[in-house]
């Protein structure tokens, strides 16, 4: 993927998506040590950056074929949303556990919600036989270059009006996010370095950047509930290129970051935006009186169901 496909790309979906604003807190950087920039993809229309590459995922399939996707919550919500953008049905496959709030804006946004096992094989097997009974076209949540590509326009808004970042932080689950924000900072930014951050709970991404090959998860047992899948054959190699580091963290870092996100800029997030803020903290010492972008992804948060 070149520099002009992430242009090119941004072009096509600015239509349909907002450019997010980019705030900060003195309170938050003077705890970090360091100068934070959060890039707000929880104002972003379905309340998550999964908006970008579901609608550049869309808006390049010919025809009005309809779309499958399995999803625990964002990424349904943004292909659903992104599906009636364009005038094409939407069939999404949910886990059972999926946070209520979410499966309410799927089906609020006209998606066909089917539930099915909270399981990875379970979510793989719904999605393929609604493709082989629909026709529909299959839309991977992460593991798709369309994604991939409109994830990463996020970062590249980010670095146009901060040109000078020398970090760029995002949380990785899927690793599209990830892929995309580090496409970007390579082609966009100057030494800008992309670093992930990961729950210690599910931190597949971090055991494949060791090991040199994809790794699954033995458990799911996270707060993070956006960050419960695991990296795919289209997203691993970008990040095995350009990503830096991953910095795993622990739930209660994680609880605490949301809180102190909440608390001090008075934003609504959800659990998994929490972890790149929570990875800063953990390593103060690396992001020292550093220039650091932080990618918040969303803030479809179950309000009935805080973690504090």
């Amino acid at each position: 993927m070149q520099k002009d496909t992430l242009i090119q790309c941004h072009r096509r979906i600015r239509p349909y998506i907002h450019n997010t604003p980019v705030l900060s807190s003195r309170a938050i950087n003077r705890m970090a040590g360091a100068d934070l920039l959060f890039k707000c993809e929880n104002f972003q229309k379905g309340g998550a950056y999964k908006m970008r590459g579901a609608t550049n995922a869309v808006l390049q399939l010919f025809g009005k074929l309809p779309v499958v996707t399995h999803s625990s919550g964002n990424f349904a919500q943004a292909l659903s949303l992104a599906a009636k953008s364009a005038g094409v049905e939407a069939f999404i496959v949910m886990p059972s556990t999926a946070p209520q709030v979410k499966k309410n804006a799927v089906a609020e946004y006209g998606g066909k919600i089917i539930e099915c096992e909270p399981s990875l094989a379970a979510r793989e097997a719904a999605a393929q036989e609604i493709e082989r009974e629909t026709g529909a076209v299959l839309i991977h949540p992460s593991n798709d270059e369309n994604v991939i590509v409109g994830q990463g326009t996020a970062c590249m808004e980010l670095l146009e009006e901060h040109p000078d970042l020398e970090f760029v932080l995002a949380p990785v689950g899927g690793g599209g996010l990830i892929a995309g924000t580090s496409l970007a900072a390579h082609y966009f930014g100057t030494s800008c370095r992309v670093i992930g951050g990961e729950p210690f709970a599910v931190d597949d991404a971090y055991r494949s950047l060791k090991s040199g090959r994809i790794e699954a998860n033995e458990t799911t047992d996270t707060v993070a509930d956006g960050l419960k899948t695991q990296l795919g054959d289209k997203s691993f190699p970008l990040i095995q290129r350009y990503v830096d580091s991953i910095i795993r963290v622990t739930e209660a870092e994680i609880i605490k970051a949301m809180r102190l996100i909440w608390e001090r800029m008075k934003i609504v997030v959800e659990p998994s935006s929490a972890v790149a803020l929570a990875a800063v903290l953990r390593k103060k010492e690396k992001f020292a009186d550093r220039k650091v972008g932080i990618i918040v992804s969303g803030g479809n948060v179950d309000l009935g169901n805080l973690p504090f």
